[in-house]
């Protein structure tokens, strides 16, 4: 089945930039047909969606990281990247990156998330 091996959290200052990158392998059709999104999970909190990208390229994100986080893709490289500018505590959260063949209704294939903590 789809793997997606997610890379690039670690520890920064309130202000900082990091950048995710989420690698795909095992695919069952071209990488360019999937749709991609970054979702988040802090403690005691529910999971978000953060941003998400169509198989067109066409981009959307939570109100709480419009203008900071920029969703990509480079579907030669099946990576999916998300960076994050003006870091701010609140930020503070496990990433995962999920996939879905875009005429199915949910994310179902999911990766083992990576860590982002922002003091």
């Amino acid at each position: 089945h789809v793997q997606l091996v997610e890379s690039g959290g670690g520890s920064v200052q309130a202000g900082g930039s990091l950048r995710l990158s989420c690698v795909a392998s095992r695919l069952t059709s071209y990488y360019s047909t999937y749709c991609m999104a970054w979702f988040r999970q802090a403690p005691g909190k529910e999971h978000e969606g953060v941003a998400t990208i169509r198989s067109d390229g066409s981009t959307s994100y939570a109100d709480s990281v419009k203008g900071r986080f920029t969703i990509s893709k480079d579907n030669a490289r099946r990576t999916l990247y998300l960076q994050m500018n003006s870091l701010e505590p609140e930020d503070t959260a496990m990433y995962y990156c999920a996939a879905r063949k875009c005429f199915a209704a949910e994310y179902n294939y999911w990766g083992q998330g990576t860590q982002v903590t922002v003091s």
